[in-house]
């Protein structure tokens, strides 16, 4: 935790930047101008944050104005991307949040901050690029989606499916009954862990290096020794971080699940989880292969399941007549026929989102709705918890969507809000 140097930072920056409106104040929503661009702050620029960076920077009406990354070298890469000074390179995300003169911020950061800074921002009167899954546990992401409605932020969740073509497709010919009546979802997603760097996870402590601040990294999370194996992309098959590719890919694959199942606004009521293997030994300890078996109210079936076949991974929606599959720019039927349908008048229409990036920026300035919004990221990012909650008893759990608890399950119910190390807590 900083202590008063960096307080004293974050007083100074409130006392002495210039009080600029945000673009949302001032009410444009036409054309842009150069002195009413949106003024990004990036936090977290790894590989992702880098991804997104890139993305913004392609915006012409996006000024890039600040990077935070606890990681040195990840900072200094970004700032320079970006065209940026040291000055505005920082390490603790709440100096700039404390900028009077950012409008909005894109949070990259690892799935154990999601929370704490997307509920920061949503006081400080930012809006939100936030990565998927939206909070690390049930409980986090509820509170998030509370601070952006109480505070009336823009949050576009990193659940980028949902801007893309062929996926809309997808989900518009489910919904509008052309494998006739839906009975079941396949959502495949990756079983070996991709582990990048060449670690094994059988890695000892070792020295932190100056470049990284380790205790801001771990945060909320655990104290534990370091080793540059926990950190960065591979901190995701760490349970105490994230449950593998259940929330991984199955976030961004769940959520097409849901959009094409008409389920946005609930969740399954049963979920049970088979076949689950973990490593025994070393740090990756998520679920590396599981089958875990959902059931909505309506009686469709989900299943999530690991695959090495790389064909599979996706959504796949099985109906009475017929079947679709989705995935990015792949779309398959089990006819093609099905493939070929034309759309009538009074058919079911979804929402239009030709790049997830643009989509954020454009409703910034409309104020209006985005691809993927708080609300359906948190089903989307339950759904996969409840998995990983099922993986941890060892036997199937009903589930109420609309209080989002397992009745009369104290065990499950007490792994809804993933515990936070002091001082940092759910509100901070």
């Amino acid at each position: 935790m900083p202590g008063n140097t960096a307080l004293s930072r974050r007083q100074f920056l409130k006392s002495t930047v210039p009080l600029i409106l945000p673009v949302s104040v001032l009410g444009r929503a036409g054309a842009v101008s150069p002195n009413s661009k949106i003024r990004l702050a990036c936090i977290g620029t790894g590989g992702q944050g880098t991804a997104n960076l890139r993305s913004f920077l392609a915006d012409e009406r996006v000024q890039v104005v600040a990077i935070c990354d606890v990681d040195d070298q990840h900072r200094d890469k970004a700032l320079q991307m970006a065209g940026l000074t040291a000055k505005d390179g920082y390490k603790d995300f709440r100096d700039v949040l404390a900028r009077t003169d950012v409008d909005a911020v894109m949070n990259a950061t690892p799935d154990h901050w999601h929370a704490n800074v997307a509920i920061a921002a949503a006081k400080a009167g930012k809006d939100l690029f936030s990565e998927k899954p939206l909070g690390a546990s049930i409980v986090e992401g509820r509170a998030i989606c509370q601070a952006v409605k109480e505070h009336q932020r823009i949050l576009q969740c990193g659940t980028w499916r949902r801007s893309g073509l062929k996926v809309r497709m997808a989900c518009e010919l489910v919904r509008n009954g052309y494998i006739g009546e839906l009975k079941e979802i396949e959502v495949g997603v990756p079983g070996t862990f991709a582990i990048r760097g060449g670690y094994t996870g059988m890695e000892g402590p070792e020295p932190v290096p100056p470049h990284l601040d380790y205790a801001m990294w771990l945060g909320s999370a655990p104290e534990r020794p370091y080793t540059a194996a926990r950190c960065h992309f591979n901190f995701r098959w760490i349970d105490e971080y994230a449950p593998g590719y259940i929330t991984d890919w199955g976030a961004h694959f769940v959520d097409v699940a849901q959009w094409g199942a008409g389920m946005d606004d609930t969740a399954p009521v049963e979920v049970e989880a088979l076949q689950v293997k973990k490593r025994t030994q070393g740090l990756y300890d998520a679920p590396e292969q599981y089958r875990i078996q959902y059931r909505y109210a309506n009686g469709v079936k989900m299943t999530l399941f690991t695959t090495d076949d790389k064909a599979t991974y996706g959504t796949k929606f099985i109906g009475s007549e017929g079947w679709v599959f989705s995935e990015s720019e792949m779309l398959k039927a089990s006819d093609i026929n099905i493939l070929r349908t034309k759309m009538k008048d009074g058919d079911v229409r979804l929402y239009v989102s030709k790049n997830h990036h643009r989509n954020f920026v454009d409703a910034i300035y409309s104020r209006g709705e985005v691809a993927a919004p708080a609300e359906i990221a948190q089903r989307a990012a339950t759904i996969c918890h409840m998995g990983a909650i099922a993986a941890k008893v060892g036997h199937g759990l009903t589930f109420d969507p609309v209080t989002e608890t397992f009745p009369q399950q104290d065990t499950a119910n007490a792994m809804l809000l993933r515990p936070m190390r002091a001082p940092w807590k759910l509100d901070a």
